[in-house]
């Protein structure tokens, strides 16, 4: 379990030193950072299904879809700082093997937001959110050795 806990808060090959024991220090405890991530987490799945049921509210269901589900996207993605900490885990988000997995995630959680409170059409809002989901899918799985690979030979095998 302490390799675990070594490996999510990025300590598993630096050796102790004095700015690692002021950090330690400082920071929150395991258990701390475990509820941590779970209340986030819950938060944001409780965030995207409430704006699931939105989504058949007349004439502002989509924009309170669009808006809640990027909200519980958000804090969802949120959650993992939690775990890893968050110079941790913007050193992995940007990482040159997920970074246009990133940019384009983050461009979209953007863009339906845009969509939503300024430009005010439904049908982008729409069209971004489900780019939102395929951004960070993709984003998620390049977490996961070999991932990727597998979902490329699984669409080309499907598509040809």
């Amino acid at each position: 379990m302490d390799k675990l806990k070594r490996v999510l808060s990025g300590r598993d090959a630096e050796e102790p030193s004095g700015l690692a024991e002021v950090i330690d220090a400082t920071s929150l405890g395991w258990g701390t950072r475990v509820k941590g991530f779970v209340a986030c987490f819950a938060i944001g799945c409780l965030c995207s299904l409430l704006g699931s049921c939105l989504l058949w509210v007349p004439r502002k269901g989509l924009m309170l879809f669009a808006v809640f589900y990027t909200l519980g996207n958000i804090a969802s993605i949120g959650s993992t700082l939690f775990l890893m900490g968050p110079m941790k885990q913007l050193k992995r988000m940007f990482e040159p093997t997920r970074l246009i997995a990133t940019v384009v995630m983050l461009l979209c959680l953007i863009l339906t937001l845009c969509s939503a409170f300024w430009w005010r059409k439904e049908g982008l809002a729409l069209l971004f959110c489900i780019l939102q989901f395929f951004a960070l899918a993709w984003y998620s799985i390049s977490f996961i050795p070999f991932a990727r690979d597998a979902v490329k030979k699984c669409v080309s095998v499907c598509l040809s």
